[in-house]
């Protein structure tokens, strides 16, 4: 990549440039980029200053005394409220008469795109511009009133008088009217007037016209701090706080045009999650309606604990239900409906899936039912106990939190001895050294599983026991008639279980500060325990989210100044302007943790910006709903059930670290990549969402790649290892974390340069041809015969009646098996434009040809012509003449009646023995175009000893004379003759009647489906399974050729068979683009073999995948990273518009992985392959 890549090409500059003052003033377009009347300006400056005039209005008749202030803000925005109606009028009047009124106008295709030609200052045109209405009716009245509300409530919040007793400053009142009248415009401008783009841009459409409620939102926020302020009196906090807010209203405009602000959608999603995790002690859900439904639920249990007068009963309460909550919602809902068709049906239900396809059986249903119950129990126990004695109760606390000290650093030190690294640096020194060999690995991990079972028992059933000791034993419950303590312990019995390993850090800390301070300070006075760890909630998340951001900033600027390829002619400024306005950075990052919004640097450099607060997702849609699907897809479908079972293990066990909702994780196998991200985690649960990153590498993609597989070999790949050495790969946004065994599909691709252009391989290929396709024709049979078997016993075993060709499935011209050369009616095929053996053989069109075909036969004479029929129909019975059992011969001589025993019919065929019929081939199949002296010429070449050979060794007959009847029907003339007939008119069908030997390229095109145009390939096209057989053979035997090439030559028939067998059983040989293909990766058969060309090389390939248990290496993501980098990515594709594919944003960087980054975003912004629905895994 080149440093200098442009980060916004020259047209994305100049629309940014007109773009960007127009957000900043709320939607006026004064600057075009082209030459406009005077008026356009004019018109757009009088319609911004309007709600000033309005609102000035009713301003100074309050100043002057006449009205009183809600009378002076009622008359502002009733005024304001007719003018938006009137706007909107004029713009609905100026749609209807533009759609009346149609002008044929030459467009200038040489202008901008949004150039606009402007006639008059009242002309269609011109309102169009000026104000482009609403799309909706609903919307243009709702729109109106708010407007009028805005400026009512604007007027009164800005009145002199009142700002002035604010701050006792004339000066500073009337800065503050000034810009808070902008502030106002530019709120009104963009509802009413022309709505402008948002770089605070979370949906990519706005379909209901949410964007321009964003900035009244806002500006009413600021209202009713004021509005409290007036109406509730003696309370000092909301004074300070409505002055500061004063000073915060004019800086509104700044605030908007950075995109600081959230929009109402995701403001709204945003502050759910945070109430739900911090003040409920949830966690963030799977999908929007989760979230709510969750939150609504959770909101209840505060409420209903704070009216039991029991305290007892509250505790209980508090404990039952905050297990409750904790569990999956899908499981309970499974609970239910199981229970609810149980007594309906009256039936037992065992098991239900859930929506990853795991069991959530009645072992794990008694195991939660046996913890709620002891956790009932001893809350309540405890409780009790604790209200007899205040001096036992406190030290029974105290007690207990030391028991929370020691489950703290056993917890820790065993989660870490999960990974390969400790704290992401330290290697460790109980994990696995060798690990190349795949089988090793797993049984030194197996041993370490073994420590993670212990620690999963003492996370999962003691630690949340404890802590419900610890919260029952103290003595703010006895308040419980509190809101603060409701809202307090509400949380804290929640938290136990939705997140253990956080409440179990929270409560230590709690206890531990408890126990080293005085108890008449602040923290222990004013602050009941619920409330302290509430607090101590807030600080670990929002200190963890600083770290992490400090780290990514850190990351961006190192990179820039010592990666050359990052290294632009501005990196030294920016570095430098870092440097000195370091404390300012260091602000913006505080703000942005504070705000628990992504940290965004513009551009991906060095210039860093709070972005707007949004759900933990980052992605408005729904998980899983969109994805770039291609043919390598089915891998990571095929990938997906064996990778969670994987990850089921390792995150029980502790190997993926600590499991928190925005949590991301790459994993990297060969050339696929899998991106995993948390959704939601509860009590032995978690969401995940799996995504799947292109196969199809591009440089970019390729040169991150191979630094993740850097990464992961300077962790996992080391021969000797030091013991507790640094990881050399700190300063990448990548840690490794463990390595999984998974089941999946190796693609090993080979050159067959040497096997498949040579000679004698060629030569015996033709040869291996015949005898696959009697062994594939021969299979067949067999396989039709155990069918027919098994659905019923045929009651006739005698002798079997004489084979007669059926009329309604053969073709018009059938052809006889004694057929001569002058009377085949494909002689003129022979004389082809091309030959068959050309490397791009012509492929005519037969459509005409198979729609004669399929012409009924008539009985009408045609000139020049005998019609004739064989007198041993009738000693046959066959009933009446039938057209379809006549051959016309065209020009021929004259024939007497009883001379004809060259035969143009079909003859009957005598088996002798009775279970040939069982083995023979389709009666449709009998007949075909291929001249019987070019199909006698070319028998020589049917192997005999291996037709007799394959017979015998068929399993279909289970009779005590089975030997006997398998050597009686390999003996069988007849049987023999046909099976040569049908196999050697589907060899020339395949290679036509040159035998000579095929070219590669012809065994390329034959393989992938372009057979040589003759009349045996439309007689082949006419019986698809029959072509379907014929094309199996054919793979078969390229790949047989391909493995004797590599393995060593067939030594007999037995070893033949087998080998053929095994292609039948295990393999799939085909093509990828074959829908057949995606079903065998999905069925999971074992192997899978493609032939194909690379133009590029000149050279001809092949594809081979094995289905095995391989090692997957998994590493976690800083999560600040890949929030910072897709908020840069929303903010330059959507307000920017910058979608070059080769924008400096999308390059290839090693340290923060951008361009994989950029791929795993959701669509249409990111492209990955695939994205699977939530997955529930199962934490047991």
């Amino acid at each position: 990549m080149s440093p200098d890549v442009p980060l916004l090409n020259d047209y994305k500059q100049d629309f940014l440039l007109k773009r960007f003052p127009q957000t900043v003033l709320g939607g006026p377009r004064l600057k075009l980029g082209y030459c406009a009347p005077p008026y356009v300006y004019v018109s757009q400056i009088v319609l911004f200053l309007m709600p000033w005039a309005l609102g000035g209005t009713g301003t100074l008749l309050y100043q002057l005394d006449i009205l009183r202030d809600y009378t002076a803000a009622a008359l502002s925005g009733g005024l304001m409220v007719f003018t938006a109606a009137v706007i909107q009028l004029i713009s609905v009047y100026a749609k209807s008469k533009s759609v009346v009124v149609k002008r044929m106008i030459t467009r200038n295709i040489l202008a901008e795109e949004d150039q606009h030609e402007f006639t008059s200052c009242a002309g269609a045109e011109t309102v169009k511009f000026l104000i482009p209405g609403k799309k909706y009716v609903a919307n243009t009245v709702f729109h109106s009133v708010l407007a009028g509300l805005v400026c009512g409530l604007g007027t009164w919040y800005l009145l002199p008088n009142r700002v002035t007793l604010l701050y006792g400053s004339p000066g500073a009142t009337a800065v503050l009217f000034v810009f808070g009248w902008i502030t106002l415009c530019i709120g009104e401008y963009s509802l009413i007037v022309n709505t402008a783009a948002e770089t605070a841009t979370f949906q990519t459409q706005d379909t209901y016209e949410i964007t321009p409620l964003m900035r009244p939102l806002y500006i009413f926020f600021f209202v009713s701090v004021d509005l409290a302020y007036r109406f509730i009196v003696g309370i000092p906090a909301l004074e300070q706080a409505n002055q500061i807010l004063h000073i915060l209203f004019v800086l509104l405009p700044f605030l908007w045009a950075l995109g600081t602000l959230p929009p109402p959608d995701a403001l709204l999603f945003w502050a759910v999650e945070q109430v739900l995790e911090f003040g409920l002690g949830g966690s963030s859900m799977s999908t929007h309606l989760r979230l709510l439904v969750m939150f609504i639920i959770s909101a209840g249990a505060p409420v209903a604990s704070y009216f039991i007068p029991s305290t007892v009963g509250a505790v209980v309460f508090m404990t039952g239900l905050g297990f409750l909550l904790s569990l999956n919602p899908t499981d309970l809902s499974m609970v239910f409906r199981c229970g609810v068709a149980r007594h309906r049906v009256g039936s037992r239900c065992e098991a239900f899936p859930g929506n990853s396809g795991y069991w959530f059986r009645w072992k794990e249903c008694l195991l939660c039912i046996a913890v709620l119950g002891m956790a009932l129990l001893e809350a309540g126990l405890l409780h009790r106990y604790a209200s007899s004695s205040q001096v036992s109760r406190s030290s029974a606390q105290t007690v207990v939190g030391y028991v929370l000290m020691v489950l703290l650093s056993i917890l820790w030190l065993l989660r870490e001895t999960q990974s390969i690294y400790i704290f992401g640096i330290f290697r460790n020194p109980f994990y696995p050294k060798d690990i190349q060999a795949v089988s090793v690995l797993f049984d030194k991990q197996s041993k370490l599983l073994k420590i993670g079972a212990v620690r999963w028992i003492l996370l999962t059933l003691v630690s949340p026991l404890v802590m419900v000791a610890f919260l029952a034993l103290d003595s703010s419950l006895h308040r419980l008639h509190s809101v603060s303590v409701s809202i307090g312990f509400s949380r804290a019995f929640r938290t136990v279980w939705q997140n253990t390993e956080n409440a179990l850090l929270e409560t230590v800390v709690v206890s531990a500060v408890h126990m080293v301070s005085n108890t008449d300070c602040w923290w222990n006075r004013s602050l009941d325990t619920g409330l302290r760890l509430l607090m101590v909630g807030i600080m670990r998340d929002r200190l963890v989210q600083f770290l992490t951001k400090v780290q990514f900033a850190v990351t961006v600027l190192l990179a820039s100044w010592t990666e050359k390829k990052q290294h632009r002619k501005l990196t030294t400024t920016l570095c430098v302007l870092n440097a000195i306005f370091a404390p300012l950075v260091l602000i913006i990052i505080v703000v942005s943790t504070v705000l628990s919004s992504p940290l965004l640097p513009l551009f991906t450099l060095p210039v860093f910006l709070v972005g707007f607060p949004r759900p933990v997702q980052s992605w408005p849609g729904a998980v899983g709903t969109a994805a770039c699907v291609c043919t390598d897809t089915v891998f990571y479908q095929q990938m997906v059930p064996r990778l969670t079972s994987a990850l089921q293990t390792a995150m029980a066990a502790g190997s993926l670290g600590l499991l928190v909702p925005g949590s991301h994780y790459l994993g990297r196998f060969e050339d696929r990549l899998i991106w995993i991200m948390i959704l939601e985690c509860g009590y032995t649960y978690c969401c995940i969402n799996v995504k799947g990153l292109e196969l199809q590498e591009t440089s970019c993609h390729t040169a991150e790649a191979q630094r993740v597989d850097e990464v992961f070999e300077s962790a996992f790949q080391q021969e000797h290892p030091q013991v507790c050495s640094l990881n050399e790969h700190l300063e990448n946004v990548l840690t490794p974390c463990t390595v999984l065994p998974v089941r999946l599909y190796s693609d090993a691709r080979n050159v067959l340069t040497g096997i498949i252009d040579s000679p004698e391989n060629l030569k015996e290929f033709k040869d291996d041809l015949v005898k696959v396709l009697v062994w594939v024709l021969i299979q067949h049979c067999s396989k039709r015969l155990s069918m027919q078997e098994n659905t019923h016993r045929p009651e006739n075993k005698g002798k079997s009646s004489p084979v007669v060709p059926p009329a309604s499935n053969s073709p018009p011209c059938p052809k006889s098996l004694e057929d001569s050369d002058s009377s085949n009616s494909d002689t003129v095929h022979d004389w082809s434009d091309s030959s068959i053996f050309d490397d791009e053989p012509a492929i005519k069109n037969r459509k005409e040809k198979l729609q004669l075909n399929n012409l009924p036969c008539t009985n009408l004479p045609i000139p020049g012509s005998v019609d004739f029929q064989s007198a041993d129909d009738h000693s046959a019975g066959t009933g009446p003449k039938n057209d379809l059992y006549r051959t016309v011969m065209l020009g021929l001589p004259a024939v007497d009646k009883g001379q004809r025993a060259d035969g143009a019919y079909i003859p009957l065929v005598e088996f002798s023995c009775s279970q040939s019929r069982l083995l023979s081939l389709p009666e449709e199949w009998r007949s075909n175009c291929t001249p019987r002296s070019k199909i006698m010429e070319m028998s020589p070449l049917f192997p005999e000893d291996w037709y007799q050979f394959v017979l015998r060794q068929l399993e279909c007959f289970h009779s005590e004379e089975k030997s006997c009847v398998l050597e009686e029907i390999a003996e069988d003339t007849a049987l023999k003759d046909l099976y040569i007939h049908t196999v050697m008119a589907c060899y020339i069908g395949l290679f036509g009647k040159d035998n000579g030997v095929p070219s590669p390229g012809q065994l390329v095109r034959v393989y992938n489906g372009g057979l040589p145009w003759s009349g045996t390939l439309d007689w082949l096209s006419e019986k698809p399974e029959l072509f379907h057989l014929v094309r199996k053979a054919f793979r078969y035997t390229l790949k047989l050729m391909v493995d004797k090439a590599s393995l060593g030559p067939i030594e007999d028939f037995k070893e033949l068979t087998n080998c053929l067998r095994e292609y039948e059983r295990d393999w799939y040989i085909g093509l990828v683009s074959e829908e057949q293909w995606k079903e065998a990766i999905l069925e999971e058969k074992p192997c899978l073999f493609c032939l194909g060309y690379e133009s590029s090389m000149g050279v001809y390939t092949s594809r081979v995948l094995m289905l095995q248990e391989l090692s997957v290496h998994i590493g976690k993501l800083n999560a600040e990273a890949v929030r910072g980098q897709w908020a840069n990515l929303s903010w330059e594709l959507l307000y920017a518009t910058n979608d070059d594919e080769e924008r400096y944003s999308i390059q290839a960087h090693p340290l923060l992985l951008r361009n994989l980054t950029v791929q795993a975003a959701d669509p249409p912004l990111g492209y990955p392959i695939f994205s699977s629905k939530p997955l529930h895994i199962h934490l047991y």
